[in-house]
């Protein structure tokens, strides 16, 4: 995670400092080379996980929730998509666009968690919890990604689980604490940073940093921050469905056209300028946390130390007009951005907008009251910086439907002195972003259609009145304990159940428990094997040897596998086929899931989310009547709560 946090900085850094300064003298080349660097590496990264691991293509955490509820994926835990999405996401995060990494990185930390869990199980010969380590896995990823490992922990809990297991809390945290601390330290002996300290770290006011006048203005910035973060997944869902469509551009075209425009548009001696285009985004953020007030210093000379804040300063153009440009543009920018095919997450795109929005707002209060505010005989001025932050937390947490952005954001400050408004606006976007649209982790998973049962919305009451017996399948492929191995075969060819019951008989429907397909297979298998007819030819022989009188005689015979005709395999074979299963020789859950017909649906959907069951078998006084499945309470659910619009 470390070198690929350095190599995005070392890319965007040295090239675009080395685009502006030895190029300036020819805008033609400076914009030909602004334009081809990032598209090269947006098509190799594009290119590079269409050929390697596809599943390395996007955020990586609603897959990686549908996984922890109990649902296999296949590939997307493997070393391919390991290689793929660490390459994929240096070229993304280098080439400048707005892209994020937190995502990303959880999905890496994840590969590695399932790695060392399979590595783990075969050196102690027991399972591990797998469950358990990918939890804490996620954590890690948010920690170092970061390095914030209260709100990584914290993030990861509120973005992937339903419900979690408090057993893991501690692991989380010594895990993401240990990786934030060795990110840190690599960040110090790399030289990016002097000593280990907050990644955006601010220098606020802390006797007097916010009055109580300034709450209205705080909980408006939470408010409309809800209404942008769903209108950000709701734009960022339309470009997914347009792009998902037949007659679409191709994989590659998409992001080379993207990358085009978006370069074109931020070129900074072009409409750049206007919108602090040069700015990269670490940049971006140190700039819009900064303690300046840029209304004041507009139009006069630089004070010193203002550093890269001075982008925000046109001498033509208000302060106002470029932090609303850059909001506007880069809204549509990034929502178009974290659809391209490559690993990409929103975290911090949406992070740099909440921040820009959060300062607009900062710097219109600073002009409405250009002294500060009167407190106790003493003005105390208006700290923009500070808007800036909680507008990040506020748009984040709309958008990721979380509260957690807010630790994050005192961790990567380095301060909380504006914890309450902070708070308070946070919790504001999430009432509002919560009732208009999913997150947009959620908004992928529909999109994608993942098996994954939604969340109880505002429609859940009515989930007390539907019960299992509503939704439940009534023909349910079963066997019983007189089955023969042909009924056995023929239900294996007709049905791709990976468990199928058992019962006592077709007459009384008792359960007795379910089997897993695989043990069928290798029952069906050795039951009309050569070994096995083989070798119950061997034990006739041995029957007839103990009834004749010379039993060395009856020992000459001739091997039957080179006599024995092709015929008489097949009328032993159909003899076998009509005897009735062992079923003392595979192994049966006795105790699998059960449900009884009157259980509610908001009890089956508790039930699916908090033991990521994929089915229940339901019974009446033991008998079996159907099954329910998670494809069923899905479909129910969708139709009973409120639906989005999509």
């Amino acid at each position: 995670h470390t070198d690929a946090w350095t190599i995005h900085v070392h890319f965007d850094e040295t090239s675009y400092k080395w685009i502006h300064w030895e190029l300036k003298d020819n805008v033609l080349l400076q914009y030909l080379a602004w334009v081809s660097y990032p598209m090269a590496l947006i098509m190799f990264a594009s290119l590079f996980c269409h050929l390697v691991a596809p599943q390395a293509i996007g955020s990586g955490i609603p897959e990686l929730k549908t996984i922890l509820r109990g649902v296999v994926l296949k590939e997307y835990l493997t070393f391919r998509a390991f290689v793929a999405k660490v390459i994929g996401l240096t070229a993304g995060l280098g080439s400048g666009m707005p892209v994020g990494k937190e995502g990303p990185f959880v999905h890496i930390a994840s590969i590695c968690a399932a790695v060392l869990s399979r590595l783990m199980t075969f050196f102690s010969g027991s399972p591990y919890c797998y469950t358990d380590i990918l939890t804490v896995g996620c954590a890690v990823g948010v920690g170092c990604c970061f390095g914030t490992p209260l709100g990584g922990v914290l993030f990861s809990i509120e973005v992937t689980s339903t419900y979690f297991a408090v057993r893991n809390y501690w692991r989380g945290y010594f895990a993401a604490t240990f990786s934030a601390f060795i990110f840190r330290v690599l960040s110090v002996f790399n030289k990016d940073a002097v000593t280990i300290t907050a990644l955006f770290r601010t220098k606020f006011r802390m006797d007097f940093p916010f009055d109580l006048q300034e709450l209205p203005a705080f909980a408006i910035i939470g408010i409309s921050c809800g209404f942008l973060g769903a209108f950000f997944v709701w734009l960022n869902r339309q470009v997914v469905l347009f792009m998902r469509k037949p007659n679409a551009m191709t994989r590659l075209i998409f992001p080379a056209v993207v990358t085009l425009v978006i370069a074109t548009l931020t070129f900074p001696p072009g409409f750049g300028q206007f919108m602090a285009g040069e700015l990269m985004p670490r940049e971006c953020i140190n700039s819009l946390f900064d303690n300046f007030t840029w209304t004041k210093i507009w139009g006069s000379p630089p004070p010193p130390g203002l550093g890269r804040s001075s982008a925000w300063l046109h001498p033509d153009v208000s302060v106002f007009v470029i932090l609303i440009l850059f909001f506007v543009m880069k809204f549509w920018m990034s929502a178009v951005s974290t659809t391209m095919p490559i690993p990409s997450g929103a975290f911090m795109p949406v992070f740099i907008l909440g921040a820009a929005f959060g300062r607009l707002v900062g710097e219109i209060m600073a002009a409405l009251f250009p002294h500060g505010i009167l407190f106790d005989g003493i003005l105390y001025r208006i700290i923009p910086g500070g808007y800036a932050v909680i507008g990040a937390a506020a748009l984040t947490g709309a958008v990721t439907h979380t509260v957690s952005t807010a630790v994050i954001c005192f961790e990567l400050t380095g301060q909380i002195s504006h914890i309450l408004p902070m708070m308070v606006a946070v919790i504001l976007a999430n009432m509002v972003a919560q009732g208009l649209q999913p997150s947009l982790y959620d908004s992928i998973i529909q999109v994608k259609k993942l098996p994954y049962l939604p969340e109880l919305g505002f429609g859940h009451i009515r989930c007390y009145n539907i019960f299992v017996e509503d939704i439940m399948v009534r023909k349910v492929k079963f066997i019983s304990s007189q089955s023969t191995y042909s009924e056995l075969i023929n239900l294996l060819e007709s049905t791709s159940l990976k468990t199928i019951p058992l019962v006592d008989s077709t007459d009384s429907m008792i359960l007795l428990g379910s089997i897993e397909r695989l043990e069928l297979h290798a029952l069906c298998d050795w039951w009309l094997s050569a070994e096995r007819r083989i070798l119950m030819q061997e034990q006739r022989l041995q029957e007839q040897n103990l009834c004749a009188k010379d039993s060395w005689e009856s020992f000459a015979f001739v091997d039957e596998d080179d006599d024995e005709s092709g015929d008489k395999i097949k009328e032993w074979e159909e003899i076998e086929m009509d005897k009735p299963m062992a079923i003392d020789q595979i192994r049966i859950d006795p105790s699998p899931f059960q449900l009884v017909e009157r259980t509610s649906l908001h009890k089956t959907h508790t039930l699916f989310s908090l033991l990521g069951l994929s089915h229940a078998y339901v019974t009446s006084i033991g008998k079996l009547v159907g099954v329910v499945a998670l494809k069923e309470v899905r479909k129910s659910l969708t139709h009973t709560l409120t639906p989005f619009l999509l």
